[in-house]
């Protein structure tokens, strides 16, 4: 007990750990409720059924890991498999410039958008355009998603000062 795993294949809960320094014994003093068998079925997808949504919730907020949450709903839960898309992992640098190419590449497709638009129905001769517009925009959301849970980590590591950034963010409500 209280080892790190020999796996080469790890899980992304084992890898979160790990990189973080804690054994399993010392990741469950931090994890209320979850014991070490439990974590160790959790690791290694050995459960009967899925993880429980609140003990996923612990893991994210104790290894300051937001992402957790992110991967859980988008590979584990059936029904978040189904309609929640899974969030890259990036560098602020990575999330800024791939925003701004599908915000501009969205802007360069703005005139069609309006066209297919402009009468409701998106007719046979305009499915490519609109197909291509509705991937942008998923791009979009996904770098808003990675920015949120890049910001999220950066303040819980203060990187970002965590008291500013929520004043002004109620400012600006």
């Amino acid at each position: 007990m209280g080892q790190k795993s020999g796996s080469t294949n790890k899980s992304i809960y084992t890898e979160i750990r790990e990189r973080l320094g804690y054994t399993r014994e010392s990741a469950c003093a931090l994890l209320r409720g979850i014991n070490e068998d439990r974590l160790e079925k959790i690791e290694n997808n050995k459960l009967k059924g899925e993880p429980h949504p609140d003990e996923i919730l612990t893991m994210a907020d104790v290894y300051k890991e937001p992402y957790l949450c992110n991967y859980y709903c988008s590979h584990i839960c059936s029904i978040g498999k189904k309609y929640v898309p899974s969030v890259k992992v990036r560098e602020f640098s990575q999330i800024a410039l791939s925003a701004m190419d599908s915000v501009n590449e969205l802007k360069a497709q703005q005139d069609k958008f309006i066209k297919i638009a402009a009468d409701g129905a998106v007719g046979d001769d305009e499915i490519r355009d609109f197909v291509r517009i509705q991937l942008e925009l998923k791009r979009i959301s996904q770098a808003v998603n990675a920015l949120n849970f890049w910001s999220e980590k950066m303040l819980e590591e203060n990187v970002i000062n965590k008291e500013k950034y929520e004043k002004i963010l109620a400012e600006t409500k």
